[in-house]
């Protein structure tokens, strides 16, 4: 069976609830729209589910002029694809310290009431550059707002045998990939060094140790008491950085990925 996408998903604002589409255009940095925005206290640094798991319940849907974001509790807010130039600002993302666009006043005061907490809205735009300083990427190799590498890629086949083994099963969504694939057998994936989708070609560089972000209802912000799907994977998925699930993909020619399109595997590994 031909391996092909199954589902793309961007998430226009960092740890927020992401939105599925048709089709998107590989970047250099990843998905158009993916991780461009992103939430920061007031010292400048990243707010992410780790710390807050209510973002998961900022929903964001495309509208005719960038993106409309609610929650249950509050009015829709209008968030423009780009925000306007004029305010810059210098935020930390992890060990990154890179200049960014602040949003207006009113944006923060949306945000803050959404989290209840302090924070301000900020965009990454082109001229915005984060290096990938992971040991896989390349001179010149960038990264959005996302955690470590441009595109994630799970498949259908490895949740399913991870849902096998749960008591309650889980959603794609709560892994938050860019890509998702149908595969003939489980954890296939795990062999690709470098696959073609659509006009686009990738590098597949290192599996996604994954956190607590996973352990998160999408729906209510509320962690599993039991820690699943971590507990689960620790006992079939585990390596010396951590639990896997996922891989971590840099593009290499970039172009128009669509939903349906098939994935051919240039490279793989005898592993």
């Amino acid at each position: 069976m031909m391996p092909r996408i199954s589902e793309i998903r961007v998430y226009p604002i960092k740890s927020c609830a992401g939105v599925s589409v048709d089709s998107a255009t590989l970047e250099a940095r990843g998905l158009s729209w993916d991780r461009r925005y992103m939430l920061v206290d007031a010292r400048g640094r990243f707010l992410t589910q780790r710390e807050h798991p209510r973002m998961t319940t900022i929903r964001v849907q495309r509208s005719a002029n960038g993106w409309s974001v609610h929650t249950s509790e509050q009015e829709t807010l209008e968030l423009p694809e780009n925000l306007p130039d004029g305010i810059e600002r210098s935020v930390r993302i992890w060990n990154d310290q890179i200049d960014v666009t602040a949003a207006r006043q009113h944006f923060n005061e949306w945000f803050t009431m959404a989290l209840g907490l302090p924070c301000e809205l900020v965009q990454m735009k082109d001229r915005h550059v984060r290096p990938i300083k992971s040991r896989y990427g390349k001179s010149g190799d960038s990264v959005s707002f996302a955690d470590g590498a441009p595109v994630l890629l799970t498949s259908e086949t490895s949740l399913a045998e991870l849902n096998k083994r749960l008591e309650r099963p889980l959603p794609m969504i709560r892994f938050r990939p860019n890509l998702v694939a149908t595969v003939e057998r489980a954890f296939a994936e795990d062999g690709w060094r470098r696959i073609r989708v659509g006009e686009a070609e990738l590098d597949v560089k290192w599996a996604c140790t994954r956190c607590i972000v996973t352990t998160i209802d999408t729906a209510t912000g509320e962690k599993d008491l039991e820690g699943e799907p971590i507990r689960t994977l620790k006992s079939f998925r585990v390596s010396p950085e951590g639990v896997m699930f996922g891989q971590n993909l840099i593009p290499r020619q970039l172009g128009v990925v669509r939903v349906g399109d098939s994935i051919e595997v240039l490279e793989d590994s005898d592993e």
